[in-house]
């Protein structure tokens, strides 16, 4: 992609190709490149980022469609409390410029975000309901006196901070990844149907509230549900193959009120869905759930990593 014709090309077959019956929005370059501790990458991000927009520029495309780069909260060496959030120092000079990038080009900072991992690592410290979005008594920030009811708001807030100490403090930031397993090994606490179902159904209600970060209150914030298929033949951990809404053959994996053309999972206010037009194997969230969320489509459903991906809203 730091080749002109090579970006101009894949612009061509893989964007321009699909508009405009496909929405793409953003194109994201790359998947927690920075902390793979790989130079050769970590150099070669921001060029291909530039040379994927400078295509959409030359298509006359990046005005609606953006690029971009997602990022493991390992980005930060401190995150807690979300005031103090900051950048680890041996990643600035990287991330400096990438920043530079989204301010210059007005796409978003995308970070990859688990609050399950924090409860796997210390499952007797870290309070069960604060991840999974339950009523909490909740975490306050000493130097700002913010109080947080769930994890994942003040890991965002975090970066905020982070964004704010190097001088990008409107930058915006969109979670690209976040998601609980339905199931584990025997180390990994937490990873369970219920726990999986709690958290992926009541990140959908919050995000109905239509609230920002208690740092960010009136921000726009889109959450991508990492991920709407089961992975059955990745390899790792159990949890790797089990953080879906669904099983590989379209069935649900639990019930969250989120159907298909032919498949209704009851329990989590879920309704057949609405008549109509229909694209086999579409996924959608049902009429109950989906009633009054314009921003629902937030929490899209289907998020694939590869090494270069384009997003589609539903």
């Amino acid at each position: 992609m730091k080749d002109p014709a090579n970006a101009r090309t894949w612009v061509r077959d893989n964007v321009q190709a699909y508009l405009p019956g496909t929405r793409v929005c953003t194109i994201t370059v790359g998947n927690e490149i920075l902390t793979f501790n790989n130079t050769a990458m970590s150099d070669d991000l921001l060029p291909a980022m530039q040379g994927v927009h400078e295509a959409l520029v030359a298509s006359g495309l990046d005005k609606q469609v953006s690029v971009t780069t997602a990022h493991s909260l390992a980005t930060l060496q401190v995150s807690y409390p979300p005031s103090a959030g900051a950048f680890r120092k041996d990643l600035l000079p990287y991330i400096t410029p990438i920043l530079d990038f989204h301010s210059r080009t007005g796409s978003c900072f995308l970070i990859n975000a688990y609050p399950y991992f924090a409860y796997k690592a210390d499952p007797k410290h870290v309070p069960i309901d604060f991840v999974l979005f339950q009523p909490n008594r909740g975490i306050t920030d000493p130097s700002t006196n913010l109080r947080y009811d769930n994890m994942l708001f003040a890991q965002i807030d975090a970066v905020y901070a982070a964004l704010g100490s190097v001088g990008y403090r409107n930058l915006s930031v969109q979670i690209s990844e976040t998601g609980w397993p339905s199931k584990g090994d025997a180390d990994e606490a937490g990873a369970t149907t219920e726990n999986a179902r709690k958290y992926n159904g009541n990140l959908i209600k919050l995000m109905k509230q239509k609230k920002g970060t208690p740092m960010r209150p009136d921000w726009d914030l889109s959450i991508y549900v990492f991920a709407l298929f089961n992975e059955n033949m990745k390899l790792g951990p159990t949890s790797e193959r089990n953080y879906g809404l669904f099983n590989p053959d379209g069935t649900p994996a639990y019930a969250l009120g989120i159907t298909n053309s032919t498949t209704t999972a009851r329990g989590g206010g879920g309704s057949t869905p609405p008549a109509g037009p229909r694209i086999d194997g579409y996924m959608t969230i049902s009429e109950a759930a989906n009633k009054d969320a314009t921003r629902i489509v937030a929490v899209t459903l289907l998020w694939i990593i590869i090494p270069l991906m384009i997003w589609m809203h539903v």
